[in-house]
């Protein structure tokens, strides 16, 4: 909320992670947490590729990923890559060649296990084509897909299996003086993920990229992920992360800049505050909400309001937010802005005017934003 203080007690301690770069994106160090999705579109079918990719960008998205499964899918991504407005990560899994391709064509960052792609010296391979073309790597653990000697040992997946998998790929890379990689443990149970993670905090400084991986549809995929990622973020660790939903990498975006605003970790766009709503309500507040939601979906500028159906929580909802709306009954509610009762308004007028209030306090936040940044100049 912009016009309030700071509050100690909500402050997270992140784990100090050594920085890399995806592209011109920070990852790890005192960065922002990153945020990324996948395109689920054919890699040959460009102009499908690139619009996702657009559509996902202007969501939020810092990072995007896209699969190169084939010769043909590493061609496209020589033009993927030249119209996409962010960094793009290469999804490489057992074929090193297409990693070489996919650096050749410009990628980002590759997302491989350096110890699936076979010889040493096709790893060497591999390592160079991304030191020669500044790509970083991210070593993709997973649960599903552990080496059958860890499962041997082990006997099932584990934590454990987890963590002595990513220690075995992040040597390689090491024995060959790479350091520029990140590494993510991930699994589709939340507590196998947490558990992977937090051991593997205690033996490296890499860069964490959080997820938990094939989470589920979007209500379902959206509580194991917000569960398991706002957990781990709260205890300090991650630096990058993706949502994995069966839905619109889209949502994937919307959803993980949801869980780091409620944790005060990245500010972007409108957060609303509203009620679920019962019979108390002088107006639709579900309808309401939904209305709202789509019509701010531009406003990039992050602010709060807060939209109440009565005045049992609203008035003191409305001390807290930049702009907000309390039901009063009798048609009308009352008009909160930064903080303080400023007017009475109609119903029937509530949802153009709250726009309109919202646009208008949006331009001065980044009007005084740009001045700050002149003066500091």
């Amino acid at each position: 909320m912009s016009h309030n203080p700071v509050r100690p007690w909500r402050n997270i301690e992140r784990r100090k992670s050594r920085q890399i770069h995806v592209g011109p994106v920070p990852v790890g160090g005192d960065a922002p947490i990153t945020v990324q999705t996948m395109t689920n579109t054919l890699t040959t079918d460009v102009t499908a590729t690139v619009e996702q990719i657009q559509r996902c960008a202007e969501a939020g998205a810092d990072i995007v990923r896209v699969s190169v499964p084939d010769e043909a899918s590493a061609r496209a991504m020589k033009e993927i890559v030249r119209e996409s407005p962010v960094p793009l990560v290469a999804d490489i899994h057992f074929h090193y060649k297409r990693a070489i391709e996919a650096a050749e064509a410009g990628a980002a960052c590759l997302r491989i296990n350096p110890g699936n792609i076979g010889s040493q010296d096709r790893v060497r391979e591999v390592i160079k084509a991304a030191r020669d073309h500044g790509c970083s790597i991210r070593i993709g653990v997973n649960a599903g897909s552990l080496e059958k000697d860890l499962l041997d040992k082990y006997g099932e997946p584990c934590p454990d299996a987890m963590v002595e998998s990513g220690l075995d790929h992040i040597k390689i890379l090491e024995d060959n003086d790479f350091l520029n990689f990140k590494i993510s443990m991930k699994a589709s149970d939340v507590f196998m993920t947490m558990a992977a993670y937090s051991q593997l905090a205690e033996q490296t400084d890499a860069p964490f990229h959080l997820g938990i991986t094939e989470a589920g549809g979007f209500v379902g995929g959206t509580v194991k992920s917000a569960i398991g990622l706002g957990n781990l973020l709260w205890m300090g660790l991650g630096d990058t992360m993706r949502v994995s939903l069966s839905a619109d990498p889209v949502e994937e975006v919307k959803i993980g800049f949801e869980i780091l605003k409620s944790l005060g970790m990245r500010h972007r766009g409108v957060n609303i505050i509203s009620c679920p709503s019962c019979a108390r309500q002088g107006f639709d507040v579900i309808r309401t909400v939904e209305a709202l939601e789509k019509r701010l979906e531009h406003i990039k500028t992050p602010m709060s309001l807060s939209i109440i159906g009565c005045v049992v929580n609203g008035p003191g909802e409305a001390l807290m937010t930049d702009v907000g709306f309390t039901g009063g009954g009798a048609g009308a509610g009352m008009v909160y802005l930064a903080g303080k009762q400023s007017h009475k308004l109609s119903n029937e007028q509530m949802i153009e005017h709250i726009v309109e209030q919202v646009e208008k306090k949006a331009a001065e936040l980044e009007a005084a934003r740009a001045a700050e940044a002149q003066a500091a100049e």
